[in-house]
């Protein structure tokens, strides 16, 4: 019998500061793909109100990118770790700007 190998979610966050959400979920894949050839799918999200301050996600046929309210541009995966440090700084320069 063949197992089929599935994402594992590594990390699910959700914080709430006052009008400001900002979530974190990343998952690993079972193997990289011509999308992720890094061997993750994520999204990081940060909103004020209902409206998206910064998102971080690579969506199928998007690859990875990064939006800016209405603005979106191509992000440079280099690590899970300057992944989310990247974020975690837009979301304080973000929040702070208020």
């Amino acid at each position: 019998m063949q197992f089929m190998r599935r994402a594992i979610a590594i990390l699910n966050q959700r914080k709430v500061l006052g009008d400001v959400v900002i979530e974190m979920v990343v998952w690993q894949l079972p193997q990289p793909s011509s999308d992720r050839p890094h061997g993750y799918k994520y999204r990081l999200y940060c909103g004020r109100a209902g409206k998206c301050l910064v998102r971080y996600d690579n969506e199928t046929g998007k690859g990875d990118h990064i939006h800016y309210g209405d603005h979106e541009r191509v992000y440079r995966f280099v690590s899970l770790e300057k992944l989310i440090a990247d974020f975690e700084d837009d979301v304080t320069r973000l929040i702070e700007e208020k």
